[in-house]
């Protein structure tokens, strides 16, 4: 897949006629920003013809970023000596823009971004790796052989999450369109929602969930003998599995999940989460008999948690459940709604409790006073071992990604290309599809996929598969 990048420009916010914010004022990071992960989220959307002319987008994106302006902004560093804290500097210096053309048709392309491999990369912009004054956001429309058009985006992590990200990228596709006004609203308040309470009441234990010690980074030999003992080998592969579950086997699974809850069914996301962690730690040669630890990492967005958080808030808003159990008790022979219900369990208990304890014991002085980082910036963090981490984007709207003006609808998205072990997205449904089915990525070293693929298709994650996925263009 041969991708020409024809220009490369900067776009920035459009006022429409009316004077310009001062240029000068910091918005400082919250203790959700300070947590998330620090780099860029990836995406890709494809739609098909006809589309509107880059022009069309390029103003489009101007007036949307006149709505967002955090997103043509910068990070500023914080400043010990002031106290200030690291923030996005609403400079208006602006989002850099890629204008690109594919020699190839997008049905050639699909069963390598379906997959995905690592041609979805070329799909949307790398990231800055200069560290300095870098955009926060950066967009790559490509045009295919066919007239399909692929709008992909690199946005950094620390200014919104998955939610905030889809909310800015519908709401480009209202400017584009000519919309009266953006909806929903967007909320930038980044103080009055996470103010800490005096005196602080912090209920749970946050160390070892969000913040952690630094441990030194292993070397290879160390980490090989570490933790469940299947440590990386150096250089093996990891490769992304793509698999999709029928409408009726989902159905089965929440039926099977559900038997052991009378009247309180399981959703969903909660029974692939379950079901896909179960694949993974089976795959992973842990067997039913095995004590090993391993905990399950699910993303829970504090939108739908937080009293008052409102659906428009413009920045990150995630805290984490972490269900945890022994190998022996997740594969036994019937754990299926064992599973299920230590998913709901923890997701539960992330409550607006949770959300504003965590709120002021990060606030509290307790983070520095004991050399504490986020977990999720743990040099160690990304190295799963036993466990495994689940994104679930079932309920972020990224396919109400519309640019009108005759502009075929989305038939894909894809969050990019992650090749981290044991690391799951559960992805949107297309409405395009509408057959009820689901679709997710699985991250796996190479020696494990063979063995995911013979359980993940099975209600029970111990017996061979039954069902093989579908193909789909």
């Amino acid at each position: 897949m041969k991708i020409t990048v024809q220009s490369s420009k900067a776009v920035k916010p459009d006022y429409g006629g009316a004077p310009a914010p001062p240029a000068t004022a910091v918005v400082p990071l919250t203790v959700f920003d300070l947590i998330s992960f620090d780099d860029y989220m990836f995406g890709i959307h494809a739609f098909h013809p006809p589309s509107p002319p880059t022009g069309t987008l390029v103003a489009g994106l101007a007036m949307a970023l006149a709505h967002y302006r955090e997103w043509a902004g910068r990070l500023v560093a914080a400043d010990p000596a002031t106290g200030r804290r690291r923030g996005i500097l609403l400079n208006d210096a602006g989002v850099r823009f890629l204008d690109a053309t594919a020699e190839d048709t997008i049905e050639s392309a699909m069963p390598l971004l379906r997959q995905p491999t690592p041609e979805v990369r070329r799909l949307h912009p790398s990231a800055p790796a200069t560290g300095g004054d870098d955009e926060l956001m950066l967009v790559q429309v490509t045009r295919f052989a066919c007239g399909s058009v692929v709008v992909g985006h690199a946005m950094h992590h620390a200014v919104g999450d998955a939610f905030a990200i889809s909310r800015f990228l519908v709401a480009w596709g209202q400017a584009t369109r000519g919309a009266a006004a953006i909806d929903p609203v967007p909320v930038h308040d980044r103080t009055s929602f996470f103010t800490p309470r005096h005196p602080p009441r912090v209920d749970f234990d946050h160390r070892g969930a969000e913040f952690v010690k630094p441990r030194q980074k292993k070397d290879d030999d160390a980490r090989s003998n570490a933790g469940d003992g299947r440590g990386a080998v150096a250089g093996e592969e990891v490769v992304v599995q793509h698999v999709r579950f029928s409408r009726e086997f989902i159905s089965e699974l929440k039926s099977r999940d559900s038997s052991s809850s009378p009247g309180r069914p399981y959703s969903t996301a909660q029974c692939l989460a379950a079901h896909l962690w179960r694949c993974v730690t089976k795959a992973r040669g842990l067997a039913a008999g095995d004590e090993t630890k391993t905990t399950l990492h699910l993303a829970v967005n504090g939108r739908a948690r937080m009293r008052g958080l409102p659906e428009g808030y413009t920045g990150n808003a995630v805290l984490w459940a972490h269900p945890c159990t022994t190998a022996r008790e997740l594969l036994a022979a019937a754990p299926l709604g064992r599973a299920v219900e230590l998913v709901r369990g923890a997701v539960a208990r992330v409550d607006d409790s949770y959300f504003r304890s965590f709120i002021d014991f990060a606030s509290s002085g307790a983070v520095e006073e004991e050399g504490l980082v986020p977990a999720l910036k743990d040099p160690e963090a990304a190295e799963l071992g036993a466990d495994v981490a689940v994104y679930c984007l079932l309920r972020v709207p990224f396919y109400d990604v519309d640019f009108g003006g005759g502009c075929g609808r989305q038939f894909f998205y894809t969050p990019g290309y992650y090749p981290a072990e044991g690391v799951v997205y559960i992805l949107p449904p297309a409405p395009v599809v509408g057959d009820g089915s689901v679709e997710a990525h699985v991250s796996l070293f190479s020696r494990d996929v063979e063995s995911f693929r013979g359980c993940c298709f099975s209600i029970d994650a111990g017996e061979p598969s039954a069902e093989e996925p579908r193909s789909s263009s």
